[in-house]
């Protein structure tokens, strides 16, 4: 029976690591940009559909759901360019009313990312300056992402129920 050289198995323990590295093509994308949630006015892109007394619940009281179709801009102001919508959810998950559950996609309608989603899930304590959330899944050009943003909130106006969020985005994708 032969037996292989041991000097053979460390090389292999080696470069199969070396490898990998080599051939893992992940890159990396930063990405920032500005979500812009009105509950009201004429430019309403978010509705409470259900809560403790209703669609009338306030979006601070613990349990309501809001559906959302916000504007994604490349700055704050909402008539820099749209590059995208955010669309899908949150929730009042937090007991004293101060903290949101956010499950959305960013659906990219212009740019380099056209036609690419990027599904964003976490926690937002919306009383904090910043707040950090996960990055799930995607679509097109973020096939296979994963990362982390910051939120943080470049405008509240909370008796018009008006916010606007400004999301720095690092994610690693193929």
């Amino acid at each position: 029976m032969y037996i292989p050289n041991s000097s053979f198995f460390p090389l292999i323990i080696v470069a199969l690591p070396l490898l990998y590295w080599a051939f893992n093509f992940r890159k990396q994308t930063k990405l920032a940009f500005y979500v812009h949630d009105y509950l009201s006015g004429h430019d309403t892109s978010a509705i409470t559909v259900a809560g403790k007394d209703g669609p009338q619940t306030s979006v601070l009281s613990f349990g309501t759901i809001i559906a959302v179709d916000d504007p994604v801009t490349e700055g704050p102001d909402l008539n820099s360019k749209l590059i995208g919508r955010a669309q899908g959810m949150y929730i009042n998950s937090q007991l004293d009313g101060k903290g949101l559950h956010l499950m959305f996609s960013i659906i990219f309608t212009d740019g380099i990312y056209k036609g690419s989603t990027m599904e964003i899930q976490g926690a937002d304590l919306f009383a904090m300056k910043e707040r950090e959330f996960s990055i799930v899944s995607g679509t097109g050009y973020f096939r296979f992402v994963r990362g982390y943003g910051i939120m943080t909130t470049h405008f509240i106006d909370i008796p018009n129920l008006k916010a606007i969020l400004k999301l720095d985005v690092t994610v690693n994708h193929y």
